[in-house]
């Protein structure tokens, strides 16, 4: 397994140097932070960096490190690599960067950042597609929970569809340390403590273990490598979800210097999560055909549970299943609580009072409750590109801030051309899309990075943003 050590390690000399790098690239200050500027007692709480690590990486990571990591082992051990690189060089750069705009903004969503530096024409467009995103992802991550939960007891689904959402209106109204704050921690240690446990009983196996490096592609269906691994493990190395989730911790950090463990830390350690399930996907069936058979056959949930039992025992299974239901819980409210900051930050609404944040919560809550009646599953197939492109954007908006400031925007500048490439190239191929085979894909993914490429360096420099920084 020295494959998977050695990039365990790769993962950690990321953090240490090139966060290191990226941290002096963006140029830390002494000034105040939101939370110690002007606490409100609700959203804008002092935190120690421990905890809102803690909290950071439980509310990127979710289920996506865990099934996105597994479905990418069907490629082969080239997935490791993609993790590797994505993490420290895309992934990192892309949630450091928009959670400490984020700060320097005073803690604002993702939608003000947007109109603040893609200008004010963009505020509407980005406020729909990003609310919408939170409200279909919180309620995909209440629905798959309630029906796991019903299934397991035998219990009708609408009744714990209830109850999930009952919770969501607790944590979405009530200040964020009083459920987010003091339990979600020690969630995301029972994540890292439970991963680390299945790896280690994969390497006590008697057995021999295919895992050899090499980059030839081993999906049995023949499915492309670029772009499709490039969108299929995103939580693992890049995900613009993460932008999303990074304004809440940004509101509770009580020093810059706070950023890197939390923010580029957070995504380190995802990718170190996402490492172990990869790794588990390519060495706990004989080849790549018997995982991708285990895919088709009970989906990824399936295959996670089936690879805990095999290594756990029978017991395995049954904490794999509680396990993902509280991943999925986490990840679902911290959505809701995202989507009611984006309407506040829109609407100039501080939300210190209980009745302003009772009225946007009644308002997500209710959107998600719609949702959750009629079926989503055909627009949900459209997530995994609209999550990576989410990611491009905010790769190019803190280009944008990092050239204005006058720092080395290259950082960020070549993730978000490959990026770029990679989302241009799926709607090229993929059948949601153009459907057109993917030599001609190729060749418009290259075509559409380089003119983005070129109008990045032509534009020159515009009007500084409405707020100092």
């Amino acid at each position: 397994m020295l494959m998977f050590l050695s990039c365990c390690l790769l993962l950690l000399a990321g953090y240490g140097l090139y966060g290191a790098f990226v941290e002096r690239v963006f140029g830390l200050s002494d000034r105040p932070t939101p939370a110690v500027a002007h606490p409100d007692g609700a959203d804008y709480i002092p935190m120690k960096t421990r905890k809102a690590l803690l909290i950071q990486f439980l509310n990127i990571a979710g289920l996506g490190p865990v099934f996105g990591a597994v479905l990418g082992a069907v490629y082969g051990p080239v997935c490791l690599i993609w993790i590797v690189l994505g993490s420290i060089f895309a992934g990192a750069v892309h949630d450091y960067l928009s959670g400490m705009l984020s700060l320097r903004h005073d803690g604002k969503s993702l939608v003000f950042l947007m109109e603040t530096y893609f200008g004010h024409r963009f505020r509407y467009v980005a406020l729909l597609l990003l609310t919408a995103m939170l409200l279909i992802v919180g309620t995909i991550f209440a629905k798959s929970p309630a029906q796991m939960v019903s299934g397991l007891t035998g219990t009708d689904f609408r009744l714990w569809l209830g109850v999930v959402f009952g919770y969501y209106f607790i944590a979405t109204l009530l200040p964020i340390d009083r459920i987010i704050g003091r339990f979600y921690p020690l969630f995301a240690l029972c994540l890292i403590v439970a991963s680390v446990l299945l790896v280690g009983m994969l390497f006590m196996r008697p057995t021999e273990l295919w895992l050899k490096f090499d980059l030839i592609n081993h999906h049995p269906a023949g499915k492309p490598i670029f772009p499709l691994l490039f969108v299929t493990i995103a939580c693992g190395a890049i995900s613009g979800f993460h932008a999303t989730q990074s304004p809440m911790m940004a509101r509770c950090l009580t020093t810059e210097k706070a950023g890197r463990p939390v923010f580029y830390g957070a995504m380190i350690t995802e990718g170190v999560i996402a490492l172990i399930w990869a790794t588990l996907g390519l060495t706990f069936y004989p080849d790549s055909d018997h995982l991708w058979q285990s895919l088709k056959t009970v989906e990824a949930g399936g295959t996670v549970a089936e690879m805990a039992k095999g290594l756990l025992g029978s017991w395995g299974g049954t904490l794999t299943i509680v396990s993902v239901v509280i991943l999925a819980i986490t990840t679902g409210d911290t959505c809701f609580r995202s989507a009611r900051l984006a309407l506040a930050d829109f609407l100039h609404m501080p939300q210190d009072r209980l009745a302003r944040r009772l009225s946007l919560t009644l308002g997500v809550l209710g959107g998600g409750l719609v949702l959750s009646a009629i079926n989503i599953a055909t627009i949900w197939q459209y997530f995994g590109w609209f999550n990576q492109t989410l990611a491009t954007c905010t790769l190019w908006l803190v280009t944008i801030y990092l050239r204005r400031q006058g720092r080395f925007f290259w950082v960020s500048l070549v993730p978000a051309v490959f990026m770029t490439a990679v989302c241009a190239t799926y709607v090229g191929y993929d059948s949601l899309f153009l459907g057109q085979p993917i030599d001609a894909a190729r060749i418009l993914g290259v075509v559409v990075a380089g003119v983005a490429g070129i109008w990045f360096g032509l534009s020159g420099q515009k009007a500084r943003p409405k707020r100092a920084e």
